[in-house]
């Protein structure tokens, strides 16, 4: 089997496992309500951030150029071939492409990247920027006994 239908068929597969372990294709959108930024960019990118490493093929951990590596296949994958330069003989027939595939494996990079950019432009709350002429809040007050029950 040549890599490119190994593609299709396995992004094939891979769209048909997810929709029906997650139950659709937003699936795990309608419970992203709590607000958080990851919760935001679910709703917004209507992808949960699994189904992008799932659709992509990919870890949590993997560096971005395997992700972009894996993007660019399974996009050249699923992209219509060009018009060939003559007639195809009786029979045959141009490669399978699919927009709709391709298009998810558009939009779980789209996902991903949004997490990297919003991992990237956080700050921990321990070295938050004060503005001028704000202050600080105090902190927590010692409870007798040193805290401990």
């Amino acid at each position: 089997m040549d890599p490119e239908s190994w593609a299709k068929r396995s992004l094939k597969l891979v769209d048909k496992q997810l929709k029906g372990a997650l139950g659709g294709d937003v699936a795990g959108v309608g419970t992203a309500t709590s607000g958080s930024a990851t919760d935001q960019l679910t709703r917004q990118h209507r992808m949960t951030l699994d189904e992008a490493n799932l659709i992509l093929n990919v870890k949590r951990e993997d560096s971005i150029e395997q992700i972009l590596k894996n993007y660019e296949h399974l996009f050249k994958a699923n992209s219509p071939a060009p018009p060939p330069e003559k007639p195809l003989p009786k029979g045959k027939s141009l490669p399978i492409n699919s927009h709709y595939l391709q298009s998810k494996v558009f939009r779980a990079r789209e996902r991903i990247e949004a997490e990297l950019k919003l991992g990237d432009t956080s700050v921990p709350p321990t070295e938050a920027p004060v503005s001028p002429g704000t202050t600080q809040a105090p902190p927590p007050p010692e409870m007798p006994g040193g805290g401990k029950s």
